[in-house]
């Protein structure tokens, strides 16, 4: 579904007189029905990488491809509706509106993709109840626990039905509580088919994953896939190779 070729983003300052090489030359690819986990250390590169993925920006060299489509190709005045018509996103803080009830901050990249009121409502009938706010469609997110706006912002995210779900850093801002119900989501909606691919340091939220890939110094450094393993039993070794990536950066020093 999704695949990077020899990706490279270089920033430059204002003058061009220093340039920051942030990613250099990542390649892997990501299959349909596939749970990816992107982790590093802040400056490694994953956001940078998620935000090309996403069309915020465009990389300095390589190719992005979703489905065949070349998202350098995808015009400046496109991105926005190439955006809700192929992705959804979970964000860190929600980015709920409190002026709209649960449903209507549901309907919104519909209601922005100018669709009909029928499709919005047959789509949110069958998303609502599998997250648990049937109940709730008519209150307003500051009516809600944390857990309950975060699955308000993941129905939001898949009611476009996206070929791909991105998730930046999204239990970077929950208890663990609400952490672990929105992870056990993200599996669930995996199970249910729904491709993903999620920004995180978190070696528990990364241990929800189908596969790791850790990013160091803008290159895949490693990559784990979890296989049968159990949840805890890929913790493990997704810890022992975060310990593993410090102790040889250590040897540099």
């Amino acid at each position: 579904m999704l695949k990077l070729r020899n990706v490279e983003k270089t920033y430059y300052s204002m003058l061009k007189t220093r340039a920051e090489r942030v990613l250099k030359g990542i390649s892997f690819e990501v299959a349909d029905n596939e749970f990816v986990a992107i982790m590093g250390e802040s400056g490694a590169g994953k956001s940078t990488l998620l935000n090309l993925i996403a069309t915020l920006d465009d990389p300095t060299a390589g190719t992005i491809t979703l489905n065949g489509q070349d998202l350098n190709q995808v015009k400046e005045d496109e991105r926005a509706k190439f955006r809700r018509e192929h992705l959804g996103f979970i964000f860190q803080d929600f980015d709920l509106l409190d002026t709209f009830n649960v449903q209507d901050n549901i309907y919104l990249p519909l209601v922005l993709a100018k669709k009909p009121l029928s499709l919005m409502n047959t789509r949110l009938a069958e998303i609502a109840p599998k997250l648990g706010l049937s109940e709730v469609l008519n209150k307003h997110p500051y009516e809600l626990s944390g857990g309950q706006q975060q699955r308000v912002a993941a129905a939001r995210a898949i009611i476009t039905n996206p070929e791909l779900l991105l998730a930046d850093e999204p239990t970077g801002a929950l208890d663990s509580r609400t952490s672990a119900e929105l992870l056990n989501l993200l599996e669930e909606l995996n199970q249910a088919g729904q491709t993903t691919l999620m920004v995180t340091h978190s070696a528990v939220a990364a241990s929800h994953s189908k596969r790791v890939l850790f990013i160091r110094d803008g290159i895949i450094f490693h990559q784990l896939y979890r296989g049968n393993l159990t949840q805890l039993q890929f913790l493990t070794k997704i810890s022992e190779t975060l310990t593993a990536m410090l102790g040889e950066a250590d040897q540099h020093f």
